[in-house]
């Protein structure tokens, strides 16, 4: 029994999906937290802050992180070292760029800045930019390596420290935003000060940095960007465009947050089981084992799309109660909201494992169509719900215009699918309900083989 269980806490996928579970416990920890200490409108500016930091960071590592983990997993050693190198430039390279360009904006249109409600992204995602650099470096490259138990002790650090913070903010502290924004920087600064003297991030091997990995990291990064910022706008799109509204504004995007908050129970399994399934599918793609390619698909967009039904039907059933637990009774009117975002988990993991499959067979430019076609979707979705149903229908309420723009979210994603299902099928022969059988073999006789 004991040899069991040391050998699943062993096991990549299991550490990968504890971890991302950890991870996003801490984080609706904080969120619960954060709408108990403001209201809805300065909650609303953390919020943006917050969505504004995420989506530069898809820009910034979208660069290097996915092309990273294909090219590390099917390296030697000394390889290994000149693309850390190279990882590392390129890092600081596009750090620096950003910073100037935001320091230049704010200094330009700082009273325009100020009224949008991003004031505390123009003034701190700068400095933060440059504090995380070696922190998320090494988290890219522990992915890559698979180190997914060491993935969980930093970022458990990383989360914990500052959800530690909160708590005793929300107690004892009482301290306003601008405190919170601080003590997110000094936390991410830590967590690269221990990456750094661990040596993780790579920094170390920038002298090996070569012009030919530069380029070849460059080269496949330039779909992956595009991929990263279009899937963040997937999630992050709404929360923009509902902060532009002159009708929703900073307390339409409090109330959104909730059940999309909520949402991120559906990416734990996602994250954990892609972050895993990647680097396989791109080790048997580069050695040319295709039918390992679609076996991997097969049973992980499978597994997952039946494990995600049972969430749905249990989201749908206690939603009410899920919102008033994360954000208060306040917010018990967004349940509806939430139930929707369930019936859009439903198609999510074929959706996810389209892309994985197209990047690991070196089809990123592909992959960066599907989410494309996605995004303009979703924004072209947002504006109507948003902007244009008002106009046609001016006795509409929020709530139900917060409703329509989460429904856009469920027609996006099943054009999503179909459009990856497409492109997937041009590179690698796959039938559309294969997926569906190898789903159930997993679960009734293959799961036992997958922790192994």
């Amino acid at each position: 029994m004991l040899k069991t269980i040391h050998k699943l806490f062993k096991d990549k996928n299991f550490q990968s999906l504890s971890g991302n579970t950890i991870f996003a416990s801490l984080g609706f920890i904080s969120f619960v937290i954060l709408t108990r200490t403001f209201p809805k409108e300065v909650f609303g500016e953390w919020v943006l802050y917050v969505t504004a930091s995420v989506f530069i960071e898809m820009f910034r590592f979208g660069l290097t992180k996915t092309a990273m983990v294909r090219y590390l997993s099917g390296a030697d050693r000394e390889e290994q070292k000149m693309l850390k190198g190279a990882n590392y430039i390129i890092g600081l390279s596009i750090t620096v760029i950003i910073a100037v360009v935001l320091i230049s904006s704010n200094l330009l249109f700082g009273s325009v800045i100020k009224d949008s409600g991003y004031s505390l992204f123009f003034q701190w995602y700068p400095l933060l930019a440059f504090m995380n650099l070696p922190y998320n470096n090494g988290i890219t490259i522990l992915q890559a390596n698979q180190k997914f138990d060491k993935i969980l002790y930093v970022k458990t650090f990383n989360i914990g420290s500052f959800v530690l913070f909160l708590a005793l903010n929300l107690f004892f502290f009482k301290m306003g935003v601008l405190s919170i924004v601080i003590a997110h920087l000094i936390v991410n600064t830590v967590s690269s000060l221990i990456v750094m003297f661990l040596g993780w991030d790579g920094i170390k091997y920038i002298p090996k940095s070569t012009k030919r990995h530069t380029s070849k990291i460059l080269d496949f990064g330039k779909y992956a960007t595009g991929t990263l910022i279009g899937s963040n706008l997937l999630k992050s799109a709404d929360t923009f465009i509902i902060g532009l509204s002159p009708v929703l504004g900073a307390a339409g995007v409090a109330m959104y947050s909730v059940p999309l908050k909520l949402t991120e129970v559906l990416a734990i399994p996602l994250k954990s089981f892609s972050a895993t399934a990647f680097p396989k599918m791109s080790k048997a793609a580069i050695e040319e084992k295709y039918d390992e390619v679609r076996r991997i698909f097969y049973t992980y967009s499978g597994a997952i799309t039946y494990l995600f039904i049972g969430i749905a039907i249990i989201g749908i059933i206690f939603a009410k109660q899920f919102v008033i637990i994360l954000g208060g009774q306040e917010y018990a009117e967004t349940a509806n909201i939430f139930r929707v975002f369930c019936i859009y988990g439903l198609f999510l993991p074929l959706d996810r494992f389209t892309g994985t499959a197209l990047d690991s067979l070196n089809r990123p430019k592909k992959n960066l169509q599907k989410v494309l076609i996605m995004t303009f979707a979703n924004i072209i979705g947002d504006v109507i719900a948003i902007f244009v149903a008002v106009r046609i229908y001016p006795d509409i309420t929020n709530l139900q215009i917060l409703m329509l723009v989460a429904t856009v979210t469920i027609i996006m994603t099943i054009i999503g699918q179909l459009a990856g299902f497409i492109f997937l099928k041009r590179e690698l022969p796959i039938r559309y309900f294969h997926v569906f059988r190898h789903g159930r073999n997993f679960f009734t006789t293959d799961i036992h083989k997958f922790f192994k």
